[in-house]
């Protein structure tokens, strides 16, 4: 939900017109319940207490009351902020609580109706105080109560609880969560109804910035190595392929990446940047005899991505048939994109091909229609147990059991070499993540990234603008 209030945003459909619609859907329900009687909002400091501060806004008209656990200046969201100081120029009464000694029991105890909007879905682990207290008192009440969302303290991912609020009525807002439909969870949800909040399908269609925030949290006690080591395999017939490869899974976070390549190329590759490890391979063709030297490298590294630049010699073919089961992961593009391939034994393997070597991969046209391609690629998915990442001016990615779209990107990115880039990048991401979801947020950056070099060169940018422009996505997305 995060990440589609997110893509919302992005979508031009403000988190504070959500906010609006949820609030009132609760106090629909409230109204829907009773004509008029005590009404207790308990409310959290972030948006799932902002759902309820809308909610206690349209029920002026009710005997009113809004308590605060916390302190308003503690509110963390900007739309939560903006509905409790409306609630300000009210006549309503609010109270914050800040110490569970404050809690006034006579206002819980005798409402007719509480609304409990302490915590969303977000939470997890212990409930502190004073917020222990009020799911407490909330509990030991006679009243009925309306859980905004979810109950508060309850997992929405169905995992162990401290405590939660036991509910009579959860309105859970755009979609059912996973959790509420757990042998346990009645006894926390009371029953459970699906509130249209107004997300269109778009935010969940297409690949938004809210996909990639899972990518850009890391542990301060990192060591190197822990974000991922890439080994790219590439080179013999071009130089530069495996090269942008690399440069792109580093700048899109990766720690370590390695390129193994053909010794006709590898002092070229090298001679790139100094932030690359080559490892010469023999001859001036990926073969057989290298199979020992990529064996030991693929041990040493969380992903590989394979392919670009390679060429398409009968050796170097074989060579990639029986390098890709040796592989936990891997990305496969470009040249080693070969028919009969797949399944491979391994269905953490994505593949990123464009509309020809899709073509060659299946043996049949891409379809042009957008449900039709969409159903294209889920079966080809599905039938060779891969992730496909089909690019396009709108790339295209499935699993075998979902779809999504992505729309970033430019004419200007028909450049040589973007794709090469978009290859690492989404190896940096498929190092600690799933490959669905890594495709999805490697489509999106490098597009973002792409779109953003378009802004200063137009039709003249190159790879390695993209290159450039893809920790600027990443930290803007991370830091707005």
């Amino acid at each position: 939900m995060a990440a589609i209030d997110a893509n919302c945003e992005y979508l031009g459909i403000r988190r504070l017109q959500l906010m609006e619609n949820a609030g009132a859907a609760v106090a629909n329900a409230v109204k829907e319940k009773i004509a008029s009687g005590k009404i207790a909002v308990v409310a959290g400091r972030g948006n799932n207490g902002g759902d309820a501060f809308v909610a206690a806004r349209h029920l002026g008209n009710y005997d009113t009351t809004v308590i605060l656990i916390g302190a308003k200046e503690d509110i963390r969201t900007q739309e939560a902020r903006h509905n409790w100081e409306a609630l300000e120029r009210m006549s309503l009464p609010l109270v914050q609580v800040t110490d569970s000694t404050m809690l006034d029991r006579s206002l819980i105890m005798n409402a007719d109706i509480i609304i409990d909007g302490i915590f969303g879905t977000g939470v997890r682990g212990r409930i502190h105080e004073p917020e222990s207290t009020a799911i407490d008192l909330i509990n030991g009440s006679e009243a009925f109560v309306i859980s905004a969302d979810v109950p508060s303290g309850f997992d929405p991912d169905g995992g162990e609880l401290d405590k939660s609020v036991q509910a009579d009525l959860t309105l859970t807002f755009h979609k059912m969560k996973v959790g509420l439909l757990s042998r346990d969870a009645g006894k926390y949800t009371g029953e459970v109804q699906v509130v249209d909040i107004g997300i269109p399908r778009e935010a969940e269609y297409f690949i938004g910035p809210g996909d990639i925030k899972p990518f850009l949290v890391r542990p301060p006690s990192s060591h190197k190595g822990d974000a991922g080591r890439v080994l790219v395999i590439g080179g013999g017939a071009f130089s530069g392929a495996p090269a942008l490869a690399a440069l792109g899974a580093l700048r899109a976070g990766a720690d370590i990446a390695t390129v193994a390549a053909p010794e006709n190329v590898s002092d070229i590759i090298a001679s790139f940047s100094p932030n690359l490890i080559v490892r010469p391979l023999s001859g001036d063709r990926l073969s057989e005899e290298d199979i020992p030297v990529v064996s030991e490298l693929i041990k040493k590294h969380d992903v590989i991505v394979m392919g670009m630049g390679l060429g398409t010699s009968d050796r170097t073919l074989a060579a990639v048939k029986k390098i890709i089961p040796l592989c936990r992961k891997a990305v496969v593009d470009a040249d080693a994109l070969v028919p009969g391939l797949f399944p491979a034994g391994n269905k953490n393997i994505i593949v990123t091909p464009h509309a020809g070597e899709m073509r060659r991969l299946s043996g049949t046209d891409v379809p042009e229609d957008e449900k039709e391609k969409a159903g294209f690629i889920m079966d080809f998915a599905q039938k060779n147990q891969v992730t496909v990442l089909l690019k396009g001016a709108i790339d295209m990615i499935s699993d075998g059991t979902g779809v999504r779209a992505n729309r970033t990107g430019n004419a200007g990115m028909t450049v040589g070499g973007t794709g090469d880039v978009l290859a690492g990048l989404t190896g940096a991401l498929f190092a600690k993540h799933g490959a669905f979801e890594s495709a999805g947020a490697a489509a999106f950056i490098n597009g973002a990234a792409g779109d953003l070099a378009f802004e200063e060169f137009g039709y003249g940018l190159l790879a390695t603008d993209v290159i450039d422009y893809i920790p600027k996505v990443m930290h803007e997305r991370d830091t707005g």
